[in-house]
């Protein structure tokens, strides 16, 4: 199933079944998860209120080919912002946690711009991270990287940085680029700390904190983004990282911090 297909079949139902083919190792591909978590939220919220952040935790692996219910508690509306808990459910158990901030625009005096975003390769002199079945995560046949900063995982490439350009690949339907969409374009690069390892181990997100530059820019689900991410500190099995999304344009999409785990 593509992506478009299954954000379609969760508008629908709020239970589903994963494919094996969105597999990140023994869980469910984690930007999906939250993306299809974060469309049972959205159908909650007035529809003049866009998401500003989201809080992701991911409690369990969200096992493929198995039912996963996803619900929602609106917590608080108030007069411009609702508050929302959304609740990944499967086997009985939580396996996925996403608070999410909704917010109407309203009149400051306060406009910083964004900074420039970082200077790359042209997307045709960057190395493409190829979908090899068994050997990448089954979910990359849905996603494209192509690196332009620091080193791909398990090459003892010891930056602090690592990034480069990001799409949707195979059969993607030409829409505009969501919410929903913004999630799975960050959370497809590996951990930021799996290029120091020389060797294959195993890493994962532990929280995810995604914050959106509303309103969304013109970008097509056909496009590519520029993606960024530093590691500002790594200790005793854990990594805390911030990147950042941008349009080819430059254009400043969404900001994200990460707190992995690293099982080397």
């Amino acid at each position: 199933m593509r992506f478009c297909d299954l954000l379609e079949a969760v508008r629908r139902e709020p239970e589903l079944t994963i494919p094996a083919e969105w597999a990140q190792g023994r869980a469910s591909f984690g930007g999906l998860v939250a993306a299809l978590q974060y469309e049972a939220m959205r159908a909650k919220v007035p529809a003049d209120r866009p998401v500003r952040s989201l809080a992701i935790t991911f409690v369990g692996p969200v096992e493929p080919e198995v039912p996963v219910t996803f619900q929602v508690d609106v917590l608080r509306e108030g007069k411009a912002v609702s508050q929302v808990l959304g609740r990944a459910m499967q086997n009985g158990q939580v396996v996925t946690l996403v608070q999410g901030s909704f917010g109407a625009s309203r009149a400051s005096e306060v406009a910083v711009p964004a900074l420039p975003a970082p200077e790359m390769k042209p997307l045709d002199d960057c190395q493409e991270l190829p979908y090899i079945k068994g050997v990448t995560p089954e979910f990359m046949r849905h996603l494209a990287m192509r690196w332009s900063v620091g080193g791909l995982p398990f090459t003892g490439n010891t930056s602090r940085d690592m990034g480069g350009w990001v799409s949707l690949r195979g059969d993607v339907k030409d829409e505009p680029v969501t919410e929903s969409h913004i999630l799975a374009l960050v959370d497809a690069w590996p951990p930021s700390l799996l290029p120091h390892l020389k060797k294959v181990a195993a890493g994962s997100t532990l929280t995810w904190t995604v914050e959106f530059v509303q309103p969304l820019r013109d970008v097509s689900t056909l496009d590519w983004c520029k993606y960024r991410v530093e590691t500002e500190y790594a200790a005793d099995g854990y990594g805390h990282a911030a990147a950042k999304l941008w349009s080819a344009e430059g254009e400043l999409i969404a900001m994200s911090r990460q707190t992995v785990t690293i099982f080397a």
